[in-house]
């Protein structure tokens, strides 16, 4: 029988004071106009911020000095990740790379592509796509189909993948590739790759979103070349890397903090005067984001410590993207508006039809429901 991990984290002095250096940041950034609040999120991709923030020192602050980091503990990183999410800044650009992509490379990467690669993330020059899920396997990463053959030198990959964010803004992107025999649990003969989206036999296609927005992609490899150094890890470690790579992605404040804007706003339009309903709905959604910010960052305690919380990531991946969708919900039904007529100039309802469009994505991106609670599931010793 399976538990949960949930220790009770403390901050350290030096993430609070980088906590006073992002928010000086992010009130510059404002101050010049760079973004409004209300109406951007961290999925939304500003390769300017992106430079600005690396120059400020806040991309890739727990890596070596010498690959361009600060050696800062994981807790300084969550708590520049948060004020970051919570100011609604536009971070995607840089975030997948700073996010897992990095901290994959760090631990398993070449020399070459630690030192080639990992500089140029923390100056905020080089963003990453992610290449796991595929056409008609949905959240079921063992059913990838894309491989990777072995010649002299490297390896050659076809194959596609699919739902793949900002691919045609990214540099890179690590795919997850089958090299060899899938084995009785099909979790065999999986490798990762760092693949360069510049390289021949790579064809990027845009798949735009409900909202008219070209943000996901479809990414096919032609006979595609990848050096034998650009491996990620060993050969047939693929699932063991990629289900580390997944506690990063799955865990942090991103998972629930994707429509804090728009709570802010439900907060500043209810006013100090609420009426019991507001006040039950509203302190009901915050007592829950004061739980989540708790059990993410006991997350990346265990990851800051070189654990595997897998089972404590899909939990609060969970959670953290039903909270984000119960938002809007909750929104609407103590502030009737209408988004799209009373949208202009008003923040609650440009907060409130930007997150509309955006919200059923919430529970699929980084693994569905049905798979979370899956490995939740068999984390404890249920099935």
């Amino acid at each position: 029988m399976g538990y949960f991990q949930f220790e009770p984290p403390h901050l350290p002095p030096e993430a609070e004071e980088a906590r006073t250096r992002v928010r000086a940041f992010l009130q510059a950034e404002r101050a010049a106009g760079h973004y409004a609040p209300h109406r951007t999120s961290w999925s939304f991709y500003d390769e300017g911020f992106s430079r600005r923030a690396g120059q400020a020192g806040l991309i890739g602050v727990t890596w070596p000095k010498r690959y361009g980091g600060q050696e800062q503990s994981s807790l300084v990183r969550f708590v520049i990740a948060s004020e970051i999410l919570a100011a609604g800044a536009p971070t995607f650009a840089h975030w997948i790379a700073d996010r897992q992509s990095g901290p994959q490379i760090l631990a398993y990467g070449s020399e070459r592509a630690k030192s080639t690669i990992l500089p140029k993330i923390c100056s905020g020059e080089c963003f990453f796509a992610i290449g796991m899920s595929e056409p008609e396997s949905g959240s079921d990463l063992a059913a990838v189909r894309t491989t990777a053959t072995k010649i002299e030198g490297g390896w050659v990959i076809d194959g596609s993948k699919i739902w793949t964010s900002h691919a045609h803004h990214a540099h890179y992107l690590i795919a997850l590739t089958r090299t060899g025999d899938a084995g009785e649990d099909r979790h065999g003969g999986l490798t990762q790759f760092i693949v360069d989206l510049a390289n021949p036999g790579v064809t990027i296609r845009p798949i735009h979103n409900i909202a008219g927005e070209h943000e996901f992609n479809q990414v096919f490899f032609d006979n595609c070349f990848v050096a034998d150094d650009m491996m990620v890890g060993s050969e047939g470690e693929g699932w063991d890397m990629v289900t580390r790579e997944l506690a990063f992605e799955r865990s942090g404040p991103d998972r629930f903090l994707s429509d804090f804007r728009l709570l802010a706003a439900l907060i500043d339009r209810v006013g100090t005067d609420p009426d019991s309903r507001q006040a039950v709905e509203i302190g009901r959604l915050v007592a829950h984001l004061a739980s989540l910010l708790r059990m993410s960052m006991s997350v990346a305690v265990l990851l800051n410590q070189g654990r595997n919380p897998v089972l404590e990531a899909a939990l609060v991946k969970d959670v953290g993207t039903n909270f984000e969708r119960d938002v809007p919900e909750v929104a609407r039904r103590l502030v009737p508006v209408e988004p799209c007529v009373d949208a202009p100039g008003d923040p609650f309802a440009e907060a409130l039809a930007q997150t509309i469009l955006h919200a059923p994505s919430y529970t699929i991106r980084g693994g569905t429901r049905e798979i979370l609670r899956g490995i939740i599931a068999r984390g404890l010793g249920l099935r």
